[in-house]
């Protein structure tokens, strides 16, 4: 039994930002931190004060999970960016929305007191004597403090409060990881009602100290306990009176904080059992389907994620081909026509989407990749509407002329022909290239589609079906915001959205499969009407294509493209040397091109050198995790802690290009490693130098971490290796509330039925469907495994109370 935690983040828009730039607006992005550590960061929006992001995230959390922040930032290209103000979002908040958050929450201003982070080790007790007695409190060490000085470091010292008298330890310089070991102690009076509390700060010499954090203890109940010791995490200080903000302006955001327990699996067995019956055996007639009731009863709102997790959950039992060619068979036996065939936002529509996603994500970046660089790199002026069609200069100077309406729209389609042309070749001799399942997804669909049309008029049905996903639902998406695909790390600027919208456009109507039906809706696409009818007769020999490959050949790709080893993540990373003697220390390359595989994590001069230039074994691997930004001067270093060939210790330290670089590459190894049985539980977030470690000043280098590992927190990708248990906990979850819908829509099927033996009993004396009975029963019986799962009752609360305040 495990407890598993993640975030579904949104961050949707912004609007009546404060202008942050002369020119009166601002180029405001956001950061995403969990418990102060950055995960993400947004796009930029250029010169806006009420920015569109849409950017969606998934993330899995330690245990430990306090809160989010949304940090509002203006971009400053000469100088350090701009904080415009700050949303935070508790545990105990989320906690409040079980089906998440979702709304508007106004930006508050960015407090140095409030800005606190990192735990503190204490030992507190009171001693009795005949003088009396005495509370003695150790300030054993503190880790992870926030970063306050511009060495990226702090020099933090502790103040300890009591009975109106107060003590303070020494001063550790540069060190977010301070070792004190130093015990302070106090006289207890009689009637011992007051607090202590301790507080970090970080000196500073010349301005105000900054405050760092504090803990505060109710000395009473500590009398009852004696002694205490443990890690206390640190609290800003509420008791301030804040001032009167101005309008910082307001973020919306869409947040769902999810905490599963997800049972060993054989728990689950009888429902993923029942779950693939239920699709090998197909519809019946006269008999109203399981996965029918779970279609109609799902809510719009939640069927993507339905969709999701069922495909994944087929996927790991080999079925996923069989469960879309059931939902095709079920969609198609409704009342349709054919050209509004899986158009809708069914379970159907939702599932093959979703599939497409997570199967093909790769394929994608195959066919689209080259032609989306090279538009973003051109950056070349595309419009073909006269209505939005800007007139410019042309020539070189004392020649130049004001060119024609005419003119920009001519070159227009030319820039826009040479997209598309290049796009649709790209797509036209892909069918090879398309994974396995995925062209027997589509096979299935045009076979299915072709029996349910079978018109000659109808004769091009089967076609648009597979571009309605594979056009409409799968590449025009990724064209028009390449971001959210990972085809490019950032937001396109005006000008290249705009040429993406034209091309998704010319994408959508090729995929639609009559060009007229594009020039009737916007007459200003009539100039791409030639281009369109060749893309159009490319389409449909590249599904013919797809969908003709055979069985056997099927499975002969299919064993070719399983003996290939899956690269996860690959891309350039810097290397910073330090004293060792791994196979990345021997390189005289400080940039090598590094590829993270199933296997192992392998780096050479350039993606296609032929002579590699080494490998770590994922086995070896111990930890991945950051590195203190003043350990090399850059928040973006990673530390790959491993255990060479020979058995010996070493640590590669990676720079990457961003945050967001960095955290894909950290949750990427933490994956794949997820198996180790040898993960550290500890580590040092500096470097060793000198005689001693830079974050906590030991000298000890082969001594316990200051700081704890964070193998769980990941970020969730479309490629993630699938976790059947999850998956279905997840569908265990949905079903527990569908079961009284589904009990009543079944009774509503029936009840709209005439059969020809006359009606049947009453809709409420109706028995349900096998399917339905038996799923019941799984549910119950996966309830008891839960309760019987459940910790007992917490034990009564310790006197010793330690106060937020």
């Amino acid at each position: 039994m495990a407890r598993r935690s993640s975030l579904s983040i949104r961050v949707v828009e912004g609007r009546n930002l404060p202008a942050k730039d002369i020119t009166g607006s601002s180029d405001p992005y956001c950061i995403v931190k969990i418990d102060n550590e950055a995960i993400v960061r947004t796009a930029t929006v250029w010169k806006t004060l009420s920015p569109f992001w849409g950017e969606e995230y998934e993330v899995h959390l330690q245990p430990s999970f306090h809160s989010v922040s949304f940090y509002v930032m203006d971009e400053d290209a000469l100088s350090r960016d701009d904080v415009i103000g700050k949303v935070c979002l508790t545990r105990d908040m989320l906690a409040e929305h079980p089906k998440g958050f979702s709304g508007w929450l106004s930006l508050s201003e960015v407090d140095p007191d409030e800005e606190v982070q990192g735990e503190i080790h204490l030992r507190l007790e009171v001693l009795q004597s005949e003088a009396g007695r005495r509370l003695c409190c150790t300030v054993l060490e503190a880790r992870d403090l926030a970063r306050k000085d511009r060495n990226g470091a702090s020099d933090p010292f502790v103040r300890v409060r009591y009975n109106g008298k107060t003590q303070e330890s020494a001063v550790v310089k540069k060190s977010c990881y301070p070792r004190w070991n130093e015990t302070f102690e106090f006289e207890v009076p009689e009637a011992a009602g007051e607090q202590l509390c301790v507080e970090v700060w970080d000196w500073d010499l010349v301005s105000r100290n900054d405050f760092l954090g504090k803990v505060v203890f109710n000395v009473p109940g500590l009398q009852a306990v004696w002694q205490e010791e443990g890690w206390f995490r640190l609290w800003p200080d509420k008791s301030k009176p804040r001032e009167a903000e101005g309008n910082l302006g307001s973020l919306q955001l869409q947040v769902r904080l999810r905490d599963e327990t997800v049972l060993p699996s054989s728990c689950y067995q009888p429902l993923v059992q029942l779950l693939c019956q239920e699709v090998k055996s197909g519809p019946q007639d006269g008999k109203v389907h399981l996965i029918t009731l779970l279609d109609e009863t799902t809510t719009a709102e939640c069927r993507q994620e339905v969709a999701v997790n069922l495909v994944k959950l087929f996927l790991g039992q080999g079925l996923v081909k069989e469960f879309l060619d059931l939902l095709f068979k079920l969609e198609l036996a409704k009342p349709c026509e054919p050209n509004t065939l899986f158009r809708s936002n069914s379970l159907a529509s939702k599932s093959m989407e979703s599939f497409l996603k997570v199967a093909g994500m790769q394929y994608l970046h195959a066919v689209l990749g080259p032609t989306i660089n090279r538009l973003f790199e051109e950056k070349k002026y595309v419009e073909l509407d006269p209505s939005k069609v800007e007139i410019k200069d042309v020539g070189c100077s004392g020649l130049h002329r004001v060119q024609t309406e005419s003119e920009v729209i001519e070159q227009s389609r030319q820039h826009l022909q040479s997209y598309l042309g290049e796009l649709l070749a790209a797509i036209a001799k892909s069918a090879p290239a398309c994974p396995a399942v995925v062209r027997a997804t589509f096979r299935q669909l045009f076979r299915r589609v072709g029996e349910r049309f079978p018109e000659q008029q109808h004769q091009n049905v089967k076609f648009i079906a597979v571009t309605s996903f594979l056009c409409l639902r799968f590449f025009s998406p990724a064209i028009m915001t390449p971001k959210l695909f990972h085809l490019r790390e950032k937001h396109a600027d005006s000008r290249t959205s705009r040429t993406l919208l034209l091309l998704a456009k010319a994408v959508q109507i090729v995929g639609n499969m009559e060009a007229a039906v594009g020039r009737a809706k916007e007459a200003w696409l009539a100039p791409l009407q030639p281009v369109l009818q060749r893309g159009i007769a490319q389409m449909k020999d590249f599904i013919a294509e797809l969908v003709g490959i055979e069985e056997k050949e099927e499975l002969d790709l299919q064993n070719a493209l399983t003996l290939q080893t899956l690269v996860v993540k690959e891309g350039p990373l810097f290397i910073h040397k330090t004293r060792g003697k791994g196979p990345l220390l021997s390189s005289s390359s400080k940039k090598l091109h590094f590829s993270l595989t199933s296997e192992a994590l392998s780096f050479a001069k350039t993606p296609s050198s032929k002579q590699k230039g080494g490998f770590i074994a994922l086995s070896n691997i111990r930890a991945a995790e950051k590195v203190e930004e003043k350990s090399f001067g850059s928040s973006h270093v990673m530390q790959i802690i491993y255990v060479d060939e020979a058995g010996q210790w070493e640590t590669a330290y990676l720079q990457c290009k961003c945050v967001n670089e960095l955290n894909q590459w950290l949750s990427a190894l933490r994956k794949a490693c997820a198996n180790n049985p040898e993960m550290l539980c500890s580590y040092h977030p500096g470097v060793f130098r000198g005689d001693k470690w830079s974050c906590c000043h030991q000298k000890d280098k082969t001594g316990l971490g200051c700081d704890a590992t964070r193998h769980g927190v990941t970020l969730q990708e479309w490629s993630d290796p699938l976790d059947p248990d999850m998956e279905a906990q997840l569908i265990f979850r949905h079903l527990c509330g569908l079961r009284e819908p589904m009990r009543d829509k079944y009774r509503e099927l029936v009840e709209t039925e005439d059969p020809p033996n006359g009606p049947l009993s009453p809709p409420e004396e109706a028995p349900l469907p096998e399917g339905l009975g038996r799923l019941l029963a799984v549910l119950r019986d996966l309830e008891d495994c839960h309760r019987r799962a459940r910790p007992g009752p917490p034990p009564a609360p310790r006197p010793l109370l330690e106060l937020q305040t």
